[in-house]
């Protein structure tokens, strides 16, 4: 986790058309896990990684004819700190809980397949191919969680559930083939 100490404030503006120039760039701040205090303003926790990146964004405003400003700031207050802790928590907590929402469904596949009896390794690849993608996805997010989420510990948890989920899939494929021989 990240110390709140000071973030990176990004203010920009750029041409209205094309607007695949703003929906690029605001894919690749969003990429970065940063907060949109208001349209074209947002903020990253300060970092030498996010410095350099930023810096990248800037130059590709400058490229679309666009300016941009970016600054260091910090908090008037504590209570100034913890609002903006509080909004880059609150957006990550949304991406655990689509996240969760996705392990659910994959929970659920597993019953599916498990109730019907369905056995092959053709599902249990597919469902193997599944699982790496939550793996991936919950990497992604919790790269991007700077000071801890809430739905953190809930969200890896449950991973691992879907973990073990497969482990006991997998081993009923591998009985009913055993059978078969």
């Amino acid at each position: 986790m990240i110390k709140v100490n000071a973030w990176l404030l990004l203010t920009y503006k750029v041409p209205p058309e094309p607007s695949k120039n703003r929906i690029a760039l605001w894919r690749k701040l969003k990429a970065l896990g940063a907060v949109y205090l208001q349209n074209s303003i947002c903020l990253l926790p300060k970092t030498t990684e996010h410095i350099r990146q930023l810096k990248l964004i800037e130059n590709d405003i400058a490229r679309i004819k666009g300016e941009s400003v970016l600054l260091e700031t910090v908090g008037l207050d504590k209570t100034q700190e913890q609002k903006v802790v509080s909004r880059f928590k609150a957006d990550r907590d949304e991406e655990y809980k689509e996240f969760l929402g996705k392990c659910a469904d994959f929970d659920a596949e597993i019953k599916k397949e498990t109730k019907a009896k369905h056995f092959t390794y053709a599902e249990l690849e597919e469902n193997d191919v599944d699982l790496k993608k939550l793996q991936t996805w919950f990497d992604k997010i919790k790269k991007l969680d700077f000071y801890g989420a809430a739905l953190a510990v809930t969200a890896g948890h449950k991973l691992m559930e879907c973990q073990v989920i497969l482990d006991e899939y997998a081993r009923k494929v591998y009985n009913a083939h055993e059978e078969n021989q």
